[in-house]
């Protein structure tokens, strides 16, 4: 499984492979011709409320990794997304895109890494 991340705001590359918005609103500033997309999962997104607290601030972190981790178990809609994700990632590169500022503290990180880890335990 081959899942890297990226903000949508970066150039397109063809090391991308196929492209997944993980972000519940469109971004600014972005046409949809530009986001060269192939996929937007935007129910994986964290809720509304989870993204407004965690509002990208380090030390809040590793909780917001928790508690969106439980969204995903918990969300029937959150887990038929979760599992195109993987699909997608079995058999080719995946790229998941994100808004945020923030390269490091964001969900599509967590994303990534939870996907790496489920495709170790199988």
């Amino acid at each position: 499984m081959n899942i890297q991340t990226k903000r949508i705001y970066e150039e397109r590359s063809p090391d991308d492979g196929v492209r997944i918005l993980v972000d519940g609103i469109w971004p600014r500033g972005i046409s949809k011709e530009k986001a060269y997309l192939d996929e937007w999962l935007k129910s994986v997104a964290p809720s509304k409320e989870l993204r407004q607290w965690f509002n990208h601030e380090e030390d809040k972190f590793e909780q917001f990794e928790r508690l969106y981790k439980k969204e995903l178990e918990d969300n029937q809609h959150k887990q038929k997304s979760f599992q195109i994700l993987k699909e997608y990632a079995a058999d080719q590169k995946v790229t998941l895109l994100y808004a945020a500022k923030d390269t490091t503290y964001n969900h599509a990180n967590v994303l990534a890494d939870l996907s790496a880890k489920e495709n170790e335990n199988n």
